[in-house]
């Protein structure tokens, strides 16, 4: 027989561990909160147009982009594990309008750093 204590403990950590394990995969949601996902593709902000800007997407649905070339964002590669970190978060945007949130990321293969926004527009805008 468990021990009562462990009868109690253990369903709470069994609990605790699959919201954590859920949450690793998803977007960060808070300022300063960081995820763990992978690079699912690097390419150009607008399909086989070269020099329009770089576009990233993770496995965790989240994506982040730009108008110019960003180096650290081209020299990824699928697979590659990332670190991304919520840093801001528009104001006043219309409900459900999520656009414009700013993601500082690490590539743990290059140790490269990117700050990207999600979309090309910020909350509001066309």
């Amino acid at each position: 027989m468990f021990p009562r204590f462990l009868t109690i403990l253990l369903p709470a950590f069994i609990v605790l561990t699959a919201i954590k394990s859920a949450h690793a995969g998803g977007m960060p949601t808070q300022i300063g909160e960081c995820v763990e996902t992978r690079v699912r593709a690097v390419g150009t902000r607008l399909e086989n147009v070269p020099g329009s800007g770089s576009l990233i997407t993770f496995a965790n649905g989240g994506q982040q982009v730009s108008y110019k070339q960003i180096p650290q964002v081209d020299q990824s590669r699928a697979g590659d594990v990332v670190t991304m970190c919520l840093v801001y978060i528009p104001r006043n945007c219309p409900p459900g309008d999520y656009r414009g949130r700013r993601y500082r990321t690490t590539n743990s293969r290059t140790a490269q750093t990117w700050t990207l926004p999600d979309a090309e527009h910020m909350c509001g805008g066309a």
